[in-house]
C-alpha cells in the first residue's frame, strides 16, 4: 500500500473544507498523478505552496477539478454491452412490470449527458415515445456543475456524434447553430441534479442503476460504502450496469451478475433463513429393534468428524460426541445436565436463546463467522441448529452441528484479497487508459490547432513571398529610376560646371534672382567686383545688398524684367568698386524665362560690367 503524504492529505481536507468536494475516498495513486499535473502546469512542486495558491486564486479550482474529474464519456460507450443491455435485461424487466408504472432509472457520474440521453433513446426505442414520456423518468447526476450545465445544454458536435447511429440521430437530434440539440420534448424526461457518491444520500426506488467507470477510482472501502447505497436505491430485482473496469468480484452479497463480461448485475435480495426442519429416524412402531443398533448409531454419532450436540426438549444434554469434547469439553460425563448449565451455551456465543427459536418455529438456523480459541490458534465454525421432531408431529429435542470452515474462511478471505487486487489492478489500468484517452484528446486538439496555425504561416508566407517579389520588382524599378537619377545627376552636375565655367570666363559680374529678387547665383567676377563671396549673398534680398553700387536706381529696370510684360533694358550708373574707388557700371537686366515662353518671368539676369574710372583708365578688377 502506497505511504500517505501528510501534506498531500492536508490539501485534500482543505478542498473538502473549502469547496465541499471529498476526494479522501479517491485512490492515492491516480489521484496524486492528477494533482502533481496540474501542479505542473502552474510551476508548482510543494503540495502546502499549492494550497496557499488555491487561496489566493480561487479561479484555480476549477482548473484542478476539472483535471481531477476525468471526464471521458460518450453515446452508446461499448457498444455490444448496450446492445444487450437494451434487448436482454431492458426488455424482460419492461414487460415485467405492470402496464402503465413507471420507470425509474439512475445516471449516477454523468458527466457531461451523453449516457443519460443514451439510456432514454434506448428506453425509446424499447417503449415508444409516447409511453416513454408517461413512464420514465432519468435522474442524471454528478459532483461537476460544469459538467452538468453543459449537460443541461443538451448540445452535441459532430465528433460525439459519431458513435450515434445515423436513424438515432436523425430522430433524436436536431441542428441548432452548427451543433446538434437532443429533442426538447424528451429531455423533460432526463433530470441532472448535483450528488457526491461519496457523501450524499442515495435515489431511491431505482429500476436500472448506471454508473460506468467511476467506482475504479476510488479505493475499497469507499467502494463498499457506494455500492451498498446502490443496493439499498435498487428495487427487488433491479439491475446495475457497470463500465468494463469494474467486476464486483468482492460483492457478491450484494449483487449478483447477470453478465459478468458485459458489467450487469442483479441486486441480490436480503437473505431470510429458509424454513427446514429435522426429523429424528425412529423404527416403525411395529417393526422390533434390531440388535446391535443402538451401539451402532451411538458409535456413528461419537465418531462424527462435525462436533454435534443433542439436547432433549427439556434442554436436557443429551448425546455428545468426541469431537465436541475435543473442542469444548463436553463429554459424555455431562449427559443429563441441563444445557444451560454448561459454558457452551453462552460462549463463545449465546446459544440458548437460538435454540428457543428453533424450538418455537421448528426451521433449521444456522449463525456464521464464529470464533474460538484452539491450541493457540483461533477456528472459525458455523453452528446448524436443527429441531428433532417424532413421527406423530411431536418435538423431541434439538441437534446442535458445530462445522469448522477456517480453511474455507481462511480459502473464501485470500479470495476475496485476490478479486480485491485483481480489481485494483484492473481499474488502475482503466483509470490509467482514460487518463491517456484523455490527454490523446488534449494532443489531438494541440496538434489541430497546430496543423490550423501552420496553414495560417503558410498562408503568412506565401503573402510574404508575394510582397517579397512585388518589393523585389519595386526595388527593380527604384535601381533603374536610381541608376537614372544618377545619370541625370551626372548631366546636370556637368551643366552646372559648364554654366559655372561660362560665368566665371565672363568679364562682367553677373547675379541672377528669382520672381521675389532672392539671389540664386553670383559668379565670380562680381565677387571681385563688390567684394562679396557668393556664400554671402545666396539666398539674401538683391536690393538688401550692402555693396557700392546704388541699388535704388536698379529697381525701374529690375520692374522691367520681372513684371507682367518681362522686357530687358540697361543702365549706366555710378558706383564705388570693393578697394573704394569710383567706377562707372553698366548695369543690363533681362528676363529669365523658360524655353517654352510665358508671360510672367521666373526671375531676371542681372549683368554688372564695369566702365571707366574718372581718370579716364580702365578699372582694374
Amino acid at each position: 500500500m502506497q505511504p500517505t503524504d501528510p501534506e498531500f492529505e492536508a490539501l485534500l481536507a482543505y478542498l473538502k473544507e473549502a469547496r465541499g468536494f471529498d476526494f479522501t475516498g479517491y485512490k492515492r495513486s491516480s489521484l496524486i498523478r492528477r494533482v502533481n499535473r496540474r501542479m505542473n502546469q502552474v510551476d508548482i512542486a510543494d503540495y502546502q505552496e499549492y494550497a496557499d495558491y488555491l487561496q489566493v486564486h480561487p479561479g484555480e479550482f476549477t482548473a484542478l477539478f476539472n483535471t481531477i474529474l476525468i471526464n471521458v464519456t460518450g453515446f452508446f460507450r461499448d457498444p455490444e454491452a448496450w446492445e444487450y443491455l437494451s434487448k436482454d435485461v431492458l426488455g424482460p424487466m419492461i414487460a415485467a412490470k405492470p402496464t402503465g408504472s413507471p420507470i425509474r432509472v439512475w445516471c449516477a457520474g454523468c458527466a457531461s449527458g451523453e449516457e443519460a440521453y443514451t439510456l432514454a433513446m434506448a428506453l425509446s426505442e424499447l417503449l415508444g415515445f409516447e409511453a416513454f414520456k408517461d413512464r420514465v423518468k432519468i435522474y442524471a447526476t454528478d459532483v461537476d456543475e460544469e459538467q452538468l450545465n453543459e449537460a443541461r445544454q443538451a448540445t452535441y458536435g459532430e465528433r460525439e456524434l459519431e458513435a450515434v447511429p445515423l436513424e438515432l440521430a436523425e430522430r433524436y437530434f436536431e441542428p441548432s447553430n452548427g451543433r446538434f440539440a437532443f429533442r426538447k420534448d424528451m429531455r423533460r424526461s432526463v433530470i441532472f441534479g448535483r450528488n457526491d457518491l461519496v457523501q450524499d444520500a442515495p435515489i431511491s426506488r431505482i429500476d436500472l442503476l448506471t454508473c460506468r467507470n467511476t467506482l475504479m477510482y476510488l479505493n475499497a472501502e469507499t467502494q463498499a460504502t457506494i455500492l451498498g447505497r446502490f443496493h439499498f436505491a435498487l428495487r427487488d430485482e433491479g439491475v446495475l450496469f457497470l463500465g468494463k473496469a469494474e467486476m464486483l468480484l468482492s460483492h457478491t452479497h450484494l449483487f449478483t451478475p447477470i453478465d459478468l463480461k458485459r458489467r450487469v448485475f442483479r441486486r441480490v435480495p436480503r437473505l431470510y433463513s429458509r424454513p427446514g426442519v429435522a426429523f429424528a429416524d425412529t423404527p416403525p412402531p411395529d417393526e422390533p429393534p434390531t440388535t446391535g443398533l443402538d451401539e451402532l448409531r451411538n458409535e456413528a454419532f461419537a465418531s462424527s468428524p462435525l462436533a454435534q450436540l443433542s439436547l432433549t426438549s427439556d434442554g436436557l444434554v443429551a448425546l455428545s460426541n468426541r469431537q465436541l469434547e475435543k473442542l469444548f469439553g463436553v463429554s459424555s460425563r455431562d449427559i443429563g445436565r441441563p444445557f444451560r448449565d454448561l459454558e457452551l451455551s453462552y460462549r463463545p456465543v449465546e446459544l440458548r436463546r437460538y435454540i428457543e427459536q428453533v424450538q418455537l418455529e421448528r426451521r433449521t438456523m444456522r449463525i456464521a463467522d464464529i470464533d474460538i480459541p484452539h491450541g493457540g490458534d483461533r477456528l472459525n465454525v458455523e453452528v446448524q441448529i436443527s429441531p428433532l421432531v417424532g413421527g406423530d408431529g411431536s418435538l423431541l429435542g434439538v441437534n446442535i452441528i458445530f462445522h469448522d470452515v477456517t480453511a474455507a474462511r481462511r480459502l473464501k478471505d485470500e479470495l476475496e484479497q485476490a478479486n480485491q487486487q485483481l480489481e485494483a489492478a484492473y481499474e488502475e489500468l482503466q483509470s490509467t487508459n482514460e487518463e491517456l484517452e484523455t490527454t490523446n484528446e488534449e494532443l489531438q486538439s494541440t496538434v489541430e490547432e497546430l496543423e490550423t496555425t501552420n496553414e495560417e504561416l503558410q498562408s503568412t508566407n506565401e503573402e510574404l513571398e508575394t510582397m517579397n517579389e512585388e518589393l523585389q520588382s519595386t526595388n527593380d524599378e527604384l535601381q533603374s529610376i536610381n541608376d537614372q537619377l544618377r545619370i541625370s545627376s551626372t548631366q546636370l552636375d556637368e551643366a552646372n560646371d559648364f554654366l559655372e565655367t561660362v560665368l566665371t570666363s565672363m568679364e562682367a559680374g553677373v547675379a541672377v534672382v528669382d520672381p521675389d529678387l532672392q539671389i540664386r547665383m553670383w559668379n565670380r567676377r562680381a565677387e571681385d567686383l563688390w567684394g562679396l563671396r557668393a556664400g554671402e549673398v545666396i539666398g539674401q534680398h538683391f536690393l538688401n545688398l550692402d555693396v557700392g553700387l546704388p541699388i535704388e536706381h536698379l529697381q525701374p529696370i529690375l520692374r522691367a524684367a520681372l513684371g507682367p510684360d518681362a522686357r530687358g533694358s540697361e543702365l549706366l550708373v555710378d558706383a564705388v568698386n570693393r578697394r573704394g574707388r569710383t567706377i562707372s557700371v553698366r548695369v543690363a537686366c533681362t528676363p529669365l524665362q523658360h524655353r517654352e515662353g510665358g508671360a510672367r518671368s521666373d526671375g531676371a539676369i542681372i549683368v554688372m560690367e564695369a566702365g571707366v574710372t574718372e581718370t579716364g583708365a580702365a578699372e582694374p578688377v
